[in-house]
Formats: C-alpha cells, structure tokens, sequence
C-alpha cells in the first residue's frame, strides 16, 4: 500500500494478514480485522527495517479505531474501541 493513495480520516481498512519473520509491530490479533482510520500520524521509518538497521523506507503511520466487537468474538463492552497505529504496508482499503 505505500504506493497507493494516502489514507484520510474516516476510510475502513482491514489489516493485512500478513505473517512475516522477525520483528513486527502489528499485533497478531488485528490481523485481518477492519477498522477506521482515526487520524494520519505522518510518515516515518519502517521499525521492521530500523530494527535490523537497514535503511528504513518512511512509510504513513495511522492511528486506526477498531470497535471490540471488531476484534473479539464476545467482548464484554461491543461498542469500545481499541486505537492501535498501524503503517500503510500493513493496511488495505476494506
């Protein structure tokens, strides 16, 4: 998604649920759930890159709102939401 349009707020993405080695910041448990993005927090270096010291590619970071019902199959609240920031590689329109 880097080379896609950029993200506004309000657009529903899913996560990708992708599975990739070593060190990622995407937590296991949104992958493939879909969410809101809340706000754009700016582009900044990939950590799955920084974390190795590779050249980071700077990439959009999101602030995306996911509902809890969203996430988990009998939240005890439906209607909370969890904001997690996510990076546009991660993200697809949903």
């Amino acid at each position: 998604m880097p080379d896609a349009e950029p993200l506004a707020p309000g657009a529903r993405v899913r996560v990708r649920t992708m599975t990739p080695p070593g060190h990622v910041r995407t937590p296991h448990y949104l992958r493939g759930r879909t969410g809101t993005v809340e706000r754009v927090l700016g582009p900044f270096g990939n950590p799955e890159q920084l974390a190795y010291a590779h050249d980071a590619e700077r990439l959009p970071l999101y602030r995306v709102r996911f509902r809890m019902d969203a996430i988990w199959e009998t939240p005890e609240h439906p209607g909370d939401t969890l904001d997690a920031e996510i990076y546009a590689h991660w993200l697809e329109p949903a």
